[in-house]
């Protein structure tokens, strides 16, 4: 009987991940670090008591001892900053190597993409395979299972994180990560005021607006949480329309998993036009009206 293993902390990621983990295992357990366990999305869950105050990354111990005693063909685990820490760990310790942002599954074949989309490759895991996603890939699966939840006491660990301090996270505007269409904002737009357009645009289509992190990093123009790239939000709208944007890889691989991608920028040389399914050359502030009237 195949196994499966996930590690989520979102509760989409939850039940996205447990759906996918059933589509290639007869038995899917779900593990979570910090806060409660979703039911009814796997067979059993593991609540992982983190005490208050503690780094995340120190339950790997906590969960190295669910992993051992599951012992899974497969891992599924969210791409947030600590679960790569300890998914990372536990693929060391069982001789295994991660395939990262996986992009599709076919037995034991998974696909990623690297340099922002532009190609892919395919890969065999060996031993215990350890995949990672946002949840995106498998957003079609149904997800099921118990309402069977286990407490995990945490273990110390003998050499770990000390979190000296913590400086919340000001979350604004739409969480793009359940966007079904994102008007994402470059630097092709010269003023903040300009911004207005590209709010225009998404109102019209029924979406929201993200950036690229110059956009929300250097410029302050829009929260830094709707940046969207590598270091920002990993989404996957059903359509995304890049106004402005230039298309470098650290950007792209945010949106990698989108439906149906749009491009207008006045470069035509600009590396979107090799991304999209569709683009136009042209100057936001004079395309972006003409699209909303046409609409």
């Amino acid at each position: 009987m195949a196994k499966a293993l996930v590690l989520a902390e979102s509760v989409d990621a939850q039940r996205a991940l447990a759906a996918g983990a059933r589509t290639v295992a007869d038995e899917v357990a779900l593990v979570v670090v910090a806060g409660a366990p979703e039911t009814g999305v796997a067979d059993k869950a593991y609540d992982i008591q983190l005490p208050a105050g503690e780094a995340a990354e120190n339950a790997y111990e906590t969960v190295k001892s669910v992993f051992d005693q599951v012992a899974p063909e497969v891992v599924f685990f969210e791409p947030t900053a600590s679960l790569k820490v300890i998914a990372g760990k536990l693929a060391a310790a069982a001789g295994s190597a991660i395939v990262a942002n996986i992009t599709a599954l076919e037995g034991n074949v998974a696909t990623n993409a690297y340099f922002g989309g532009l190609a892919e490759k395919k890969q065999v895991a060996s031993g215990v395979a350890f995949y990672s996603n946002t949840g995106a890939l498998f957003a079609e699966a149904a997800a099921s299972g118990t309402d069977e939840v286990e407490a995990v006491a945490f273990v110390e660990p003998a050499q770990k994180i000390v979190l000296k301090g913590s400086n919340p996270v000001v979350l604004e505007g739409a969480d793009l990560t359940k966007s079904d269409v994102i008007v994402g904002v470059g630097r092709g737009f010269a003023e903040q005021d300009q911004l207005k357009l590209a709010e225009d645009l998404a109102a019209k289509v029924g979406g929201d607006c993200g950036c690229s992190r110059p956009v929300a990093e250097n410029l302050g123009w829009m929260p830094r949480n709707l940046y969207i790239g590598v270091s920002g939000v990993e989404a996957a709208p059903k359509a995304y329309i890049a106004a402005g944007i230039s298309g470098q890889m650290q950007h792209m691989v945010g949106v990698k998993n989108a439906g149906t991608i749009f491009a207008i920028n006045k470069d035509a040389n600009a590396p979107i036009f090799k991304q999209c399914d569709y683009g136009i050359v042209g100057d936001v502030t004079a395309i972006i009206p003409e699209i909303i009237a046409a609409l």
